[in-house]
């Protein structure tokens, strides 16, 4: 039996429509943000699930606490899977940043991956955290099921890495919709098989979901790419 890895993003926020730069920032879940959540507690809730993991910020913590509830169950804090800190750049909109620190967010538009904002962290940065973190998971639920809540940044890196993909291209090429499933098999430590991706189905035609991010020039924010 291969150790299951039920990797989360956490639901959305009051920032996720606000298209800002919101990596450090402490912002709770917001009401349609608890309703995705609870509406895949309901679908995980018969999974048998040996722990739960999150990031430490508020958004990653309330939506660990609400998926554990049915297992009777509390997360466990892990400061390593928490979100890409964004430097100076933390609560602009993306639009602000690009007026006022255009030459720098333009270096870091073309390699978020090596590229860091003034006193924030690249996507190695968060990497050389994370990975470490994710493989002592899986060694200690080795043939066991895990959920892992985490941020989109910090969960597209690790996807990236952890399959073998150009981690470069990680903002681009990959998406974590609020409150999105993922779900990761690994035979050991190194040998991964991804069985979903991004999946939302849990809460598909709950009315007046919020817009996503729009982080990336190449992808601008729509109704249909919500």
């Amino acid at each position: 039996m291969p150790t299951r890895i039920f990797l989360v993003r956490h639901g959305a926020t009051s920032l996720t429509a606000e298209d800002r730069f919101a990596g450090s920032t402490e912002v709770a879940l917001s009401n349609e943000g608890r309703r995705q959540i609870a509406s895949l507690a309901e679908r995980l809730k018969g999974e048998s699930v040996d722990a739960f993991y999150a990031s430490p910020l508020q958004r990653t913590m309330e939506t660990a606490s609400i998926l554990a509830a049915p297992h009777g169950m509390q997360p466990v804090a892990e400061p390593a899977l928490r979100e890409i800190d964004y430097g100076h750049w933390e609560g602009l909109t993306r639009s602000e940043v690009e007026t006022a620190f255009r030459k720098e967010y333009g270096i870091w538009e073309e390699d978020p991956f090596t590229v860091a904002p003034i006193g924030g962290e690249s996507g190695v940065n968060v990497l050389n955290r994370a990975l470490p973190v994710m493989r002592r998971i899986i060694e200690q639920h080795r043939h066991r099921s895990v959920v892992v809540v985490s941020h989109k940044g910090t969960n597209r890196l690790l996807i990236s890495s952890l399959l073998g993909f150009d981690v470069r291209g990680y903002r681009d090429r990959l998406d974590q919709s609020p409150a999105a499933l993922t779900i990761l098999d690994f035979m050991n430590e190194v040998r991964p098989r991804l069985r979903l991706f991004n999946d939302v189905s849990h809460y598909e035609g709950i009315p007046e979901r919020e817009l996503e991010e729009r982080l990336s020039r190449w992808w601008p924010v729509s109704q249909t790419d919500d």
